[in-house]
């Protein structure tokens, strides 16, 4: 019976490991190694000998009908489109992944006119770095709150026979990639949070870097490097953001009250310890009381106090 091919489940003593069936065996191990080349130099000897044996052959194949020279003539003409099959132009921020009949011979990193071996495959890729906005992701926080977060990610090829066959297409693989990291870091912190709490809105830096070492991470497969990423966007959904502003607006006016209220007593205490001090009155527990009590609603009260004078004692 033929050998079946059909997957098995990765497994240890019976139980999955979680593992992607075929992990080991289908994943292209290859990484970038220079290929050989001549410089601008060598590649225009190679075409002026290439010319001259052409020259010469056609010369001579037309001024006589031997077979030789039209043999030569042949051969300067294979020779010429041999050499010239090999040369290239290669601008800065460039390079050639060569292949030679499907296998991988090397990348060329230099700049100009260049000549490899003839008759390979070349591809370009380029090395410049790049940057991208990722789409608006909707999802939710550490505390189940969903929020709309954007980032822009920098990246550049670092290994160009990863990018050209360990992915079928590095520049999707890095978007789709990226938008993956970005959720998983967004899931693991709150929007916002208190002291101490690593939130997406207070530790902006925090979670810019570990969203960059999580994209570095999951692209490194395709020879990829991360320059930097950082959050272009990050607000609450629609439909919680009106809540959400009012619990901010609440804690807002809490913070806003406590300081009030601090402020209030400490200029109560000062005002009652130097009215003491001074001898300027004497109050007994009930008239301190009340003082205490008409001071903090004049300081603490949103609206201006009206003053009422007390034209008898002080205790009618």
């Amino acid at each position: 019976m033929p050998e079946s091919t059909a997957p098995v489940q990765d497994s240890v003593g019976g139980e999955p490991t979680g593992r992607p069936v075929g992990h080991d065996g289908t994943r292209v191990d290859v990484a970038e190694r220079p290929a050989w080349s001549l410089g601008a130099g060598g590649a225009v000897l190679a075409v002026a000998v290439a010319l001259a044996v052409l020259a010469v052959g056609a010369v001579g194949a037309s001024a006589s009908d031997a077979p030789a020279m039209v043999w030569l003539a042949a051969a300067g003409l294979l020779l010429a489109l041999l050499v010239l099959s090999g040369v290239s132009v290669i601008s800065p921020g460039e390079t050639l992944v060569v292949q030679l009949f499907g296998r991988y011979l090397g990348t060329i990193r230099r700049t100009g006119l260049v000549m490899t071996v003839p008759l390979t495959t070349k591809r370009r890729v380029s090395v410049r770095v790049r940057n991208f906005e990722t789409s608006e992701l909707k999802v939710n926080d550490a505390d189940g709150n969903p929020v709309n977060i954007a980032a822009i990610v920098v990246w550049q090829v670092a290994d160009t026979a990863r990018a050209s066959f360990a992915v079928e297409d590095y520049d999707d693989f890095v978007s789709v990639q990226s938008e993956s990291a970005l959720r998983h870091v967004a899931m693991s912190h709150p929007y916002d949070g208190g002291d101490g709490v690593e939130s997406l809105r207070g530790a902006t830096e925090l979670v810019s870097d570990e969203i960059a070492a999580e994209v570095a991470a999951r692209v490194a497969v395709a020879g990829v490097e991360v320059v930097e990423a950082r959050i272009s966007h990050l607000a609450y959904a629609p439909e919680i953001a009106q809540a959400m502003l009012q619990r901010q607006q609440a804690g807002a006016i809490i913070a806003a009250r406590s300081r009030i209220v601090e402020g209030a007593v400490s200029m109560v205490e000062d005002a009652l310890h130097r009215l003491e001090s001074d001898g300027v009155v004497t109050l007994d527990d009930e008239r301190r009381a009340t003082m205490v009590s008409n001071l903090l609603v004049v300081l603490c009260g949103e609206s201006r106090a009206t003053p009422v004078v007390n034209a008898g004692s002080l205790y009618q």
